[in-house]
């Protein structure tokens, strides 16, 4: 069976609901920069989120760097892909927390594009679900 996960993706959008339907269409910013990359049963994920600054010379103050740190997120690890849900198992992460856990999305294909949807999680104190929008690149790009 071919795996219709497989190839690059890049991030289009991300929106975030609460459980008392409040919508924010920019959680990351107006404009993230996202790759998404499935293949050999392997996945990595990149996001990071619009309006990044760049730390100043020698490293950065202790708050540009927690800065840097909230503001992009990196994972990689095995996947497996079950009908309409996608299983990261994260063996690395920019979040340790993250390590040695499964990441649950539901996943819902429309022709080159495909949603990916975070179960109900505390973000910033309230209960709320991520979707996020990736579009396949073609090959070579």
């Amino acid at each position: 069976m071919i795996d219709p996960l497989v190839g690059v993706w890049r991030l289009v959008s991300a929106s975030s609901t609460t459980s008392t339907g409040e919508r924010n269409e920019t959680p990351y910013g107006p404009h993230p920069v996202g790759f998404l990359t499935y293949g050999d049963g392997r996945v990595n994920a990149i996001i990071s989120y619009d309006g990044r600054k760049s730390l100043s010379i020698g490293g950065g103050t202790a708050e540009e760097q927690a800065e840097a740190f909230k503001t992009f997120l990196a994972y990689a690890g095995r996947y497996t892909l079950d009908r309409d849900k996608v299983i990261h198992h994260v063996e690395i992460s920019s979040i340790q927390n993250y390590v040695h856990r499964d990441l649950v999305r539901s996943v819902k294909f429309e022709g080159d594009q495909i949603a990916l949807l975070t179960p109900p999680t505390r973000i910033n104190g309230k209960l709320q679900t991520v979707e996020l929008i990736w579009q396949r690149l073609p090959v070579g790009m």
